[in-house]
């Protein structure tokens, strides 16, 4: 690039890149562009020996099958057998298995769930220093350090949870305590909730079977009431034997009086020692009340997640990565020397 400037010296030109120049002056200054890459990359080398490493481990879940959830799915799948039975579940029900692994991906991600996780391990303890807004520092730290990432059913992507930690076994070790810790937490609010349901079944059948039996009390006493008139109507027109070709059953209340003495005080005496008609949806109640009034057999450790991919100890270290430093390190310090380089360049007089 040339510029002519008016007036002057038309050998003379400003403005001129010498590239060659300049690699020559590079050239001669190549220890400094080398000496002071070789630098920054040792110093870089150094720092990633006492820098604070890195590690994470990752697990994939899905929900859990059948024989993981053990008695609570059988439990659960009797309450809505009641339910069905009751006309009381909605048409878009889930699953069991849908909705314990549901509880278990709020526990998963849940942030009480993290801090509660880390102010119980060891983990934790050991790296305290007895300053209270420093630990709390280091706890948020350790919070932010599990990373619960919700599935994708569009991308075939399932729920995924990474946890950091400062060595490889750690990372492992970890992660595989935190998601154990997840699905307790979530066995013992789905058992919480079992037992609230069970305790409301319960009631609700007590007072379903106390209605049964009021009602068929009632209807009993009606017709003992129906009966013993008949029957005192009978000895008082002295009627000894059926005046009537109606069936019995047939006969209205006002009419009874009509089968005779000796019928009327065979049907009272039925009616007395039989007592008051049930229908098999009364029978079927007590036996479920009879079910319900044991209680449920809660199991505190079942399983309300499966494994897609089981954690296992990382190979590669997150932070800091020691190739990557070197070469961007290197790479400043070789500007750097080049600079300096440039800088001691002789002065054209």
């Amino acid at each position: 690039m040339r510029q002519n400037v008016p007036g002057s010296n038309p050998g003379m030109v400003d403005n001129e890149l010498d590239i060659r120049g300049l690699f020559r002056t590079l050239w001669r200054g190549k220890f400094w562009i080398v000496g002071m890459a070789a630098a920054f990359a040792i110093i870089a080398l150094v720092y990633t020996f006492f820098a604070r490493q890195e590690w994470s481990a990752n697990a994939i879940t899905d929900r859990p099958t059948v024989n993981m959830l053990g008695g609570y799915y059988s439990q659960q799948q009797f309450l809505r057998n009641l339910d069905i039975k009751a006309n009381m579940v909605p048409v878009d029900q889930p699953s069991v298995m849908d909705e314990a692994y549901k509880e278990f991906i709020m526990q998963l991600s849940a942030y009480d769930t993290r801090r509660d996780f880390w102010l119980q391990t060891d983990y934790y303890k050991q790296r305290q220093v007895k300053n209270s807004k420093a630990d709390a520092a280091l706890l948020d730290e350790m919070v932010d350090n599990i990373q619960f990432t919700a599935g994708d059913i569009t991308h075939n992507l399932n729920d995924s949870v990474k946890l950091i930690a400062e060595t490889a076994a750690d990372a492992n070790n970890l992660l595989r305590q935190y998601v154990a810790f997840a699905s307790q937490r979530a066995a013992s609010h789905l058992n919480e909730e079992l037992a609230g349901a069970w305790a409301a079944r319960t009631i609700q059948m007590k007072a379903q079977v106390k209605r049964q039996e009021a009602v068929a009390k009632s209807i009993y006493d009606r017709k003992v009431k129906s009966v013993e008139q008949a029957l005192k109507i009978a000895e008082q027109q002295n009627i000894a034997k059926s005046e009537t070709e109606v069936p019995a059953d047939e006969l209205p209340d006002s009419e009874m009086f009509m089968l005779g003495r000796p019928m009327l005080q065979a049907r009272l005496e039925s009616l007395q020692a039989v007592g008051p008609d049930y229908d098999i949806d009364y029978d079927q109640n007590r036996a479920m009340l009879s079910t319900l009034n044991v209680g449920p057999t809660l199991d505190p450790r079942f399983q309300t997640y499966r494994y897609l991919r089981t954690p296992e100890e990382p190979v590669k270290r997150d932070s800091p990565r020691r190739a990557f430093l070197l070469v961007m390190w290197g790479a400043v310090g070789a500007l750097i020397g080049a600079g300096v380089a440039l800088a001691r360049r002789p002065k054209a007089l």
